[in-house]
C-alpha cells in the first residue's frame, strides 16, 4: 500500500497545474516544466517512493538516485537555456526529511551525489537562472543542502509541518543523549536548536515566510505571487548576499566586517 502524497508532491501539483511530469527520472524525483511570472520555469520536488530499490530512501529522503537526478534536472534546464536571452526560473519544492542514511549509500558515494545536486543549483544560480527554494514541509539535514539551499531566495509556508534543522529530533536526541522531549525543551531556549519555521526565519536566512498553511494548497495563487515577487527581487543578482544583509544577523555581520577589515589591513 502506497503512502499518502507528500506535501512536496501536493504543492508541486498545485504549482505546476496541468503540466506533465517529465519522463526519465526516478519515481522519487518529479520534474515539471511550466510558467511563472510570464517566463519558463522548472519545478522540482523529491517525493516518497515506497518501491525504491534503496530502503533508506523510501520516505522522501535524498539518496544516491535522488542526488544524481536532481543534478541532471537542473543541468538539463541550464543546457536548454544556454543560448537564450532569458534563463528559466528553477523552483525547488522542498519537503525532505534528511539525506538517506545507509551502508549502501556510504559505500557508493552519497556525498558525491548530494554534492552534484548542490553544485548544479549553485551553477544554475551563477549562470543567471533565478533559483527559488520553497519550503512546504521538512527541510532537514543533507537533504535540504542538496535540494534548495543554494537558491537565490528561500521562501517558506507556515504551520507545524514546516520545519528546518540540521538533524531530525530522534537523531538529535541520540547524539545529545537526551530524550526527544529534552531536545524540544532545549530548542525552546536556544534558537538555532529549534525546528519551527519562525525560529529559522529569525536567523535571517529566510527571504519570506508566507502566512499559508502547508496543508492548504487552495492558496496556490498567493504562493505563485510570492514566487513571482521573489524572481523580481532577485533581478540580475547571482550571489547569496541577500542572506548576509539581513538585520536579524548582527553578530554574523559584525564578524564578517571585522574579517574584511583585518584582511584589508
Amino acid at each position: 500500500m502506497h503512502e499518502a502524497p507528500s506535501l512536496g508532491a501536493e504543492w508541486l501539483l498545485a504549482l505546476a497545474g496541468e503540466a506533465p511530469v517529465q519522463p526519465g527520472y526516478p519515481a522519487s524525483v518529479r520534474v515539471v516544466d511550466g510558467q511563472l511570472a510570464g517566463r519558463a520555469a522548472r519545478f522540482i520536488a523529491v517525493v516518497p517512493d515506497p518501491d525504491s530499490r534503496y530502503p533508506r530512501a523510501r520516505n522522501g529522503e535524498v539518496g544516491l538516485a535522488e542526488g544524481w537526478a536532481l543534478a541532471r534536472a537542473v543541468r538539463e534546464a541550464m543546457a536548454a537555456d544556454d543560448s537564450a536571452d532569458t534563463r528559466r526560473v528553477i523552483v525547488a519544492v522542498i519537503d525532505v526529511p534528511s539525506q538517506a542514511y545507509g551502508r549502501t549509500e556510504e559505500a557508493y558515494g552519497i556525498h558525491q551525489a548530494l554534492a552534484a545536486a548542490a553544485e548544479a543549483y549553485a551553477r544554475a544560480r551563477q549562470a543567471g537562472h533565478p533559483v527559488i527554494g520553497l519550503i512546504v514541509g521538512r527541510a532537514m539535514s543533507g537533504g535540504f543542502l542538496a535540494h534548495g539551499y543554494q537558491a537565490n531566495r528561500l521562501l517558506a509556508l507556515s504551520g507545524e509541518s514546516v520545519q528546518v534543522h540540521a538533524m531530525g529530533k530522534q537523531a538529535a536526541a541520540r547524539i545529545t543523549q537526551r530524550s526527544v522531549e529534552g531536545v524540544e525543551a532545549l530548542a525552546r531556549t536556544i534558537t538555532p536548536m529549534a525546528y519551527d519555521i519562525d525560529s529559522y526565519a529569525s536567523l535571517g536566512l529566510l527571504h519570506r515566510r508566507l502566512d499559508v498553511a502547508a496543508e492548504d494548497t487552495s492558496q496556490v495563487a498567493l504562493v505563485r505571487e510570492a514566487l513571482a515577487a521573489a524572481v523580481a527581487d532577485i533581478g540580475g543578482r547571482t550571489d547569496l548576499a541577500d542572506r548576509f544583509d539581513d538585520q536579524g544577523r548582527p553578530a554574523s555581520m559584525a564578524v564578517r566586517r571585522r574579517l574584511r577589515e583585518q584582511w584589508a589591513g
